[in-house]
This record gives C-alpha cells, sequence and structure tokens, in this order.
C-alpha cells in the first residue's frame, strides 16, 4: 500500500496525474485490517482518500493505478480520476464530497435489506465527515432499521487544516454511536491487529442483525491535505515526531522482527519484490493508451448514450 501511494505521488510530481490526489501514507494500518474480510456481495464506499480501501476490498491494481493516471485502461475509463474509483464487481465505489458515502453505503445496506441477503455495507469517511448532515441522517436511518452498516473512521486527527480537537462536540467519535441506537468501538488505528478485530467484530455483527457499527480509528497523516499542500497549519515538529515513532509500517516491522516471524534478509526481499512489482505496473500503466476526447459524453448519464453534438 505504501508503495502503491507512493507511486501515485511521484506521478503528481512528473505530472503524470493532474488534479487534486490525497494520500493515506500513515493510515496503512487501518487499510491492512480491512483486507480480506469482506465478501465480493458486500459493498464498501469510501472517500476522496481512497486507494488503501481499494487494494483492501480487492480491486485489480492495474485498472486501478491506469484510472489514476487517466489512461483508457482505467476501472472509468480514464475519465474518473482518482476520486472516483468505481469497481461494480467487487461492489467498491468512492466519493470525493465529504460525508458523501455515508447515504450511498445505506442505500447498499437497505438494498441488502430488500433482497432480504445476509450482505453488509461498509463506509470509510474521515474525521470531518461526522459533522456534516448526511452522517447523521444516515446514521439515524440505519439505527432506526438496524441496516446492516458498519462505518470506520479514520480519525487523523485534521479535517483538511481543521483540528479535530476543535470541530468536535465530543471527546470521541465512537461515544456518538450511543444517540443513533449503533455500537460505537474507537480503537488504535496504528495498531493493525486491534483495528482487525474490531472490523471483523462489526461486520459479523452487521451480517447477523445487530444494526450499525462505528469503528473509529485513530491515526495520523503523513503529507498534506493533497499533493502540492504546503500542510503550513500542523506543527512540523509534532508532525516529524510522528513519522519518526509512530510509523506504522516501521511499528510492524519491528514487531515482526521482535516476534521472530521473519527477519531482516526476509523484509528486505520481501521490499525488493514489491518495489519491482509496482515499478513493473507504473511502466504497464504509463505504456497504455489515453482515452478518446470524443467518447467523453458516453459517461455522463448511466444510460451510456452519448449526447447529440451541441448539447
Amino acid at each position: 500500500m505504501r508503495e502503491f501511494e507512493e507511486a501515485c505521488a511521484r506521478g503528481v510530481a512528473e505530472r503524470h496525474i493532474h488534479g487534486e490526489v490525497h494520500l493515506a501514507i500513515g493510515q496503512e494500518a487501518i487499510g491492512a485490517a480491512l483486507a480480506g474480510v469482506l465478501r465480493d456481495s458486500d459493498a464498501m464506499v469510501s472517500t476522496h482518500r481512497n486507494h488503501l480501501h481499494a487494494i483492501a476490498k480487492g480491486v485489480p491494481l492495474h485498472p486501478m493505478l491506469a484510472e489514476i493516471f487517466e489512461r483508457a485502461t482505467g476501472l472509468c475509463g480514464g475519465f474518473g480520476g482518482h476520486m472516483h474509483l468505481f469497481d461494480p464487481a467487487r461492489r467498491f465505489s468512492t466519493t470525493g464530497i465529504v460525508g458523501g458515502s455515508l447515504p450511498v453505503a445505506l442505500g447498499h445496506a437497505y438494498a441488502a435489506r430488500l433482497r432480504g441477503d445476509d450482505a453488509v455495507a461498509v463506509a470509510v469517511v474521515g474525521d470531518g465527515s461526522v459533522n456534516t448532515g448526511g452522517f447523521a441522517e444516515s446514521m439515524n436511518m440505519a439505527g432506526a432499521m438496524k441496516l446492516p452498516l458498519v462505518v470506520v473512521v479514520e480519525n487523523n486527527e485534521w479535517a483538511i487544516s481543521v483540528p479535530f480537537s476543535q470541530a468536535s462536540a465530543t471527546a470521541t467519535i465512537a461515544e456518538r454511536a450511543a444517540a443513533f441506537g449503533a455500537r460505537g468501538v474507537r480503537v488504535d488505528g496504528l495498531d493493525y491487529e486491534r483495528v482487525r478485530e474490531a472490523f471483523i467484530d462489526a461486520v459479523d455483527s452487521a451480517r447477523a442483525g445487530g444494526g450499525p457499527v462505528i469503528v473509529e480509528a485513530t491515526c495520523y497523516r503523513f503529507r498534506g491535505h493533497y499533493e502540492g499542500d504546503l500542510d503550513l497549519y500542523r506543527d512540523q515538529g509534532d508532525k516529524e515526531s510522528r513519522r519518526e515513532q509512530r510509523d506504522p509500517l516501521a511499528m510492524a516491522r519491528a514487531e515482526l522482527l521482535e516476534s521472530g516471524a521473519a527477519d531482516e534478509p526476509e523484509l528486505a526481499r520481501i521490499d525488493e519484490e514489491v518495489r519491482a512489482e509496482i515499478g513493473g505496473l507504473v511502466q504497464r500503466v504509463l505504456a497504455d493508451p489515453f482515452p478518446d476526447p470524443e467518447t467523453a459524453r458516453r459517461h455522463v448519464f448511466a444510460s451510456g448514450l452519448d449526447l447529440p453534438a451541441g448539447v
């Protein structure tokens, strides 16, 4: 996940990617904890900071990176870009609207109720999203109807440049769950095991008819809100300290070494294999064609019909 996102960062710097790109470097323990838990029939709706969640849901890397690099081989033909990854086969989608993933996930949860199956819907949001009307309205409906909705809140302490401590009436987000008839749990988002345990428990509960669950995972984003953000609103000393001492990848590596589950040569080999895989993937994507601008209007409506000339 880290290597994939660093490839995206390089893609911005080298002008292969245009527009805003939002990376989640520093939040990988949460993304990794979500991997392999859901079924293809379960839905996941993510945010503008979505790459790790797509990987966790099993979205293939080539069409995903090709979409981010604006190529015709991308998930949406290169017309959606990084904020609009959409894989209907795996029921994975995103929205660039803050808080917008909640109503969409709620719709997936309600659809499961109408179908009568045991699918669940997962919405991944940031801490800024929980202060929107869409969050409160969706949670209230999910609680009232006991819909199979799991909300994973990545609380990285910053809603763009606004600190969570100054924007929330409650000390935590998990404690708000009771107001919606939901369960709420708060975990250290840098601890893969704690997040995974909480997520599996939430999914199992929702699937069994227990109603909505909020999993608040505390974390910290290492980069600005978007690539190019000067990030001057945060204390730089605090940020550097967190990068040095609370990097989830470094923490996981230390744990593997300490427990004897892996040694340095093995981890170095894996690192090299991942760099080679992602490097090769980038080269394949760069060789892919750009979409034909003449076909852009075919993606405006779900029908796929082109618009008349001049419209």
